[in-house]
């Protein structure tokens, strides 16, 4: 696949899940994707482990969206960086177990490395800001500069 092409599976990926299209979504996913959420240690596959992972953040932050802010692109894939943001009206499922809805909004750097394979994505492995996000939500407190 040429960037360009790379690009357009890209925007429509984010696209979708700023319109929460998530049917759509499941087409530019390859049969065997793997997914990886590398902070919660949560590995996934195929479309119904993209469907996990899309609608989780989706009830999560019902008003979520990826606010896109850079896209390195090549032929085999590429890293996206973007800002999460939404609020907290949903069950948070974290690693040291279940948040509850705070009613806070967060605004979260996230980057992504996607790998593309003809046409659909195979790969994604997300990192973002755990940090920041339970400090945003009010989980953990705020660290007091001196």
């Amino acid at each position: 696949m040429s960037v360009q092409d790379n690009l357009k599976i890209l925007r429509d990926y984010y696209d979708v899940f700023n319109k929460k299209d998530f049917n759509k979504g499941k087409n530019l996913i390859d049969d065997n994707a793997e997914f990886q959420v590398v902070p919660f240690n949560m590995k996934l596959s195929g479309k119904e482990g993209y469907l996990q992972v899309v609608q989780g953040w989706a009830s999560t932050f019902p008003d979520a969206i990826c606010d896109i802010t850079n896209i390195i692109a090549g032929e085999e894939g590429a890293v996206v960086e973007f800002v999460g943001r939404g609020t907290q009206t949903g069950k948070l499922l974290s690693p040291e177990g279940e948040i509850l809805p705070t009613g806070k909004h967060v605004d979260v750097p996230f980057c992504e490395v996607l790998k593309i394979k003809n046409g659909k994505i195979t790969s994604l492995h997300t990192y973002f800001d755990t940090s920041t996000m339970m400090k945003q939500l009010g989980v953990v407190p705020e660290m007091k500069h001196q």
